[in-house]
């Protein structure tokens, strides 16, 4: 029987260190302590060459039980369709107008955030409402 692994979930950007701290806000993540001898992530990204400064960050659930983000900085845009998305979860249990409710309400936080609605995908026989939506640099995830 195979044994269940930690795995991380990680994003190419441009910017990394602002697509974490919208991921953060989004999923209620926060940043982990700083390296060893540095009071802050702005202290350490400060110790790096130039070239590698802001190349990189993390989000982590502070409960511990989510996956951790890693948010790396990649040369090239975004160009086509995520083969992989995150689906953030803020309407279990509901359905009907209820969930539409919820669903809205979330969208309307996040577009404050700098997120962008996409298409509202209503419940038919298999599935309940979903509200597709890009991040701050056009990754897809869903709110469902």
């Amino acid at each position: 029987m195979a044994s269940v692994k930690q795995f991380q979930v990680t994003f190419d950007c441009a910017e990394p260190v602002r697509v974490a701290r919208f991921w953060c806000e989004v999923l209620g993540y926060v940043e982990p302590p700083a390296p060893e001898g540095f009071a802050t992530w702005d202290d350490y990204n400060g110790s790096l060459p130039p070239e590698d400064q802001g190349s990189a960050a993390v989000a982590v659930d502070p409960t511990g039980v989510g996956p951790r983000l890693y948010f790396q900085r990649v040369p090239e845009g975004k160009v086509v369709k995520n083969r992989v998305h995150l689906d953030v979860r803020v309407g279990t249990g509901l359905v009907g107008e209820e969930r539409l409710a919820a669903l809205e309400a979330e969208c309307t936080r996040l577009e404050a955030l700098g997120a962008k609605r996409g298409q509202l995908l209503l419940a038919d026989e298999e599935n309940e409402s979903c509200q597709n939506m890009q991040d701050i640099e056009g990754n897809e995830f869903c709110l469902d």
